[in-house]
């Protein structure tokens, strides 16, 4: 490869020394990065010049699921659905457009319902004939039509799965509404069969390329499982080893009815993770679901929601000990969705035990998902056990909010999503996007960090603004402590002497222009491993 310098621009670097004027790349790391004089003294094949753009190190998504965010691309869109005539609509001309075998939509959200319930009714009045699936905004809970229930094979007498229910009416009939492992497991697994292993690849290719289109160079696949992880396998080897960004993955282990079946989940992500260890796809750890979420008031809290609802946690705390113990034993790292505040204290009761019963350990980065909700000593108890804060500042966009708050109903509201607690305890914080449950972009989510405000409508208050950070912060827990959550520190986040060759060129420049250059900013260049995949004229580079 040839030696590259990148000059003229303004270079964050999320290091120690933030800013630097010159960034020289010699085969996929980068030699040296500072000031320009001593940059144009070394050997370059090649200049190219910024022209005053920012640079910053390539995006580290810490929270994702690739193969279905690849899927929600060609997914009908309701996120900003207002109403049900709306959803309706909108469902209708997809159905008139395709002749899929199915219709699937994504992110609707419960706040446009005005209160009615979710029914199959509501969505056969428009589509009857082939199945409909809609995964609400938050992914733990689907809607479908009498067409779905009949594929899905439920009817009245199928019983719940484990972690999950199956609504029924005051008859017992089955209304659509699918939660929690109804939807994540029973309906999920099912429509794993439905979708073939190309599909599934096809869907992996389109979330890569949206995700170099966007400045993004590594992510964390929080969802992992036998189909997921063959479409990885497949791209990587039609790719000769390699991987358009690199990807590190949580195997899921879903709670089954005995030890021995939980356990089992432990040794197969034990045995990928020894398969899987390389530069551009490992195997890092597993995932456990410990809550659900707010919205559909299946979240474990301390207090009961405004409804009067106050479900368990998914787990026990000896269930939830002796796989967690395990993973820890295998080197693994946990990674724990906790939501509720009854849900990380119950999580970090778990590793507790197993510090306890496995012993000191220099580095065991374990990492509790998403922590909407904590009790006052949960950012105090991370820190001290050295547990990662991965965060979504996406979640708390204002636009989404309504059904959220209305859920806790009092005061919980004021301290949602408290990032500054994380950081004022000393824990380390790391950003992702839990995409497709929120938009995969890391721009915007970089402007909700920033001002609490809704990068969906910037005109919306501001969502509790004193947990907003500096754009310095926000971009560190976006690159360097997303890569420290992955155990890419120092490889990946920061740029440096030796550090990989992964950054992005923006045509904007939100710590000069402020951050609603967020929110109007395109990514002109994306780099990996030295090599400019995607590229425009306006820097230099075909």
């Amino acid at each position: 490869m040839s030696t590259v310098h990148y000059r003229g621009g303004a270079i964050f670097t999320s290091d120690d020394v933030a800013w630097a004027e010159s960034l020289v790349v010699r085969d996929g790391r980068i030699v040296f990065v500072g000031d320009a004089a001593t940059a144009s003294a070394l050997p370059a094949d090649e200049v190219v010049e910024l022209e005053g753009r920012l640079v910053l190190p390539g995006i580290v998504d810490a929270h994702t699921h690739l193969v279905s965010m690849g899927e929600s691309l060609g997914q009908v869109d309701l996120q900003d659905a207002a109403d049900l005539a709306e959803i309706q609509r909108r469902l209708a001309a997809a159905a008139q457009e395709s002749d899929a075998a199915r219709i699937v939509g994504r992110s609707w959200l419960f706040s446009a319902l005005e209160g009615a319930k979710p029914h199959r009714d509501m969505i056969d009045a428009v589509i009857a004939d082939r199945p409909v699936y809609l995964h609400a905004n938050d992914s733990h809970s689907a809607w479908v039509n009498s067409a779905a229930l009949a594929e899905l094979g439920i009817d009245d007498a199928t019983p719940d799965p484990m972690g999950g229910r199956i609504e029924r009416d005051s008859a017992g009939t089955a209304t659509g509404m699918l939660w929690e492992n109804a939807s994540l497991g029973l309906m999920r697994d099912r429509l794993d069969e439905l979708v073939s292993d190309g599909e599934r690849e096809q869907s992996l290719e389109a979330a890569l390329d949206a995700y170099l289109a966007a400045g993004v160079t590594a992510a964390v696949d929080m969802g992992l499982g036998e189909p997921e992880l063959r479409a990885l396998e497949a791209v990587q080897r039609r790719r000769g080893g390699t991987l358009p960004l690199r990807v590190a993955g949580h195997w899921v282990v879903n709670r089954t009815a005995t030890s021995e079946g939980d356990l089992a989940g432990v040794a197969r992500a034990a045995e990928l993770a020894a398969r899987h260890s390389g530069p551009w796809l490992r195997i890092t750890g597993i995932k456990l679901f410990v809550d659900g979420v707010i919205d559909s008031c299946t979240a474990a809290m301390r207090h009961p929601f405004h409804d009067g609802s106050h479900p368990d946690a998914l787990w026990d705390l000896p269930s939830l000990s002796a796989v967690v113990a395990a993973a820890d034993a295998a080197g693994l790292q946990v990674a724990m969705h906790a939501i509720g505040d009854a849900a990380s204290a119950l999580a970090l009761d778990a590793l507790e035990a197993a510090v306890a019963a496995n012993g000191p350990r220099a580095d065991r980065r374990h990492r509790l998902e998403h922590l909407e909700t904590v009790d006052r000593e949960t950012p105090l108890r991370l820190a001290r056990l050295g547990v990662v804060a991965s965060m979504q500042p996406v979640h708390c966009d204002p636009a989404i909010q309504p059904n959220w708050r209305a859920m806790l109903g009092d005061d919980r509201v004021e301290r949602g999503y408290p990032w500054r607690e994380f950081v004022e305890a000393g824990a380390t914080l790391a950003f992702g996007t839990d995409a497709p449950t929120a938009p995969f972009d890391p721009l915007p989510n970089l402007f909700v960090a920033t001002t609490r405000r809704s990068a969906f409508d910037p005109a919306l208050p501001a969502n509790v603004p004193a947990n907003a950070m500096a754009i310095a912060d926000a971009v560190r827990r976006a690159t360097r402590d997303a890569a420290y959550a992955a155990r890419w520190d120092g490889e990946l986040g920061v740029l440096r002497a030796g550090a990989a060759a992964d950054f992005l060129v923006l045509s904007g420049d939100p710590f000069r222009d402020g951050v609603e250059a967020f929110l109007t900013s395109r990514v002109e260049m994306t780099v990996v491993a030295g090599e400019a995949v995607v590229a425009g004229e306006a820097v230099g580079v075909g």
